[in-house]
């Protein structure tokens, strides 16, 4: 499956109302906002080609980090909060996505021996087979998909992209 094209619709507000909003900021506030809806676009172009990879695959892209996650590990196990705090999300998150994982046989949880509340999770062999099939399949997507960039153009982008994230985490 390849990559859904963008559809043909505008990234930004409708004419009118950029001709408004250029009436009452300055250009390089334009140049921000066309940047934004451009960002914007982006995003949801890349949001939309990775739920439809991994549909194809492991189901989504949250499976597919928790089971590259524990195949990372070779074969040692991860305890929950760890993959909480890697995902940045809540307990109740991973709680639900593990539970999925355990009844289609790709992982397996238990408890620790030193605190029962504590839950450690392992690949089972079913889970290695289906996220080394996933990785093979993605890796050929993923390289795809930024092959008509540089490394310095990655670098680049990469670098900006941190800056406008730390930018809309940052105290107004």
């Amino acid at each position: 499956m390849g990559i859904r094209q963008p559809e043909k619709r505008p990234l930004g507000p409708p004419p009118a109302v950029v001709e408004q909003l250029r009436k009452r900021l300055s250009e390089r506030e334009v140049q921000g906002l066309e940047a934004l809806f451009a960002l914007r676009g982006a995003a949801q172009q890349v949001d939309n080609a990775l739920s439809e990879w991994m549909a194809d695959t492991v189901g989504s892209f949250a499976r597919y980090q928790i089971l590259m996650a524990l195949w990372s590990t070779k074969g040692n196990a991860i305890p929950h909060k760890d993959i909480v705090a890697a995902m940045g999300v809540t307990r109740a998150t991973v709680s639900g996505l593990m539970a999925a994982l355990e009844r289609d046989g790709l992982v397996k949880s238990y408890a620790n021996r030193e605190d029962r509340r504590k839950l450690i999770a392992r690949l089972t062999s079913r889970g290695e087979a289906a996220i080394r099939k996933a990785f093979e399949i993605n890796v050929a997507r993923f390289r795809a998909v930024f092959k008509s960039l540089s490394s310095t153009e990655l670098t680049s982008l990469t670098a900006l992209l941190h800056r406008v994230r730390e930018s809309f985490t940052a105290p107004q």
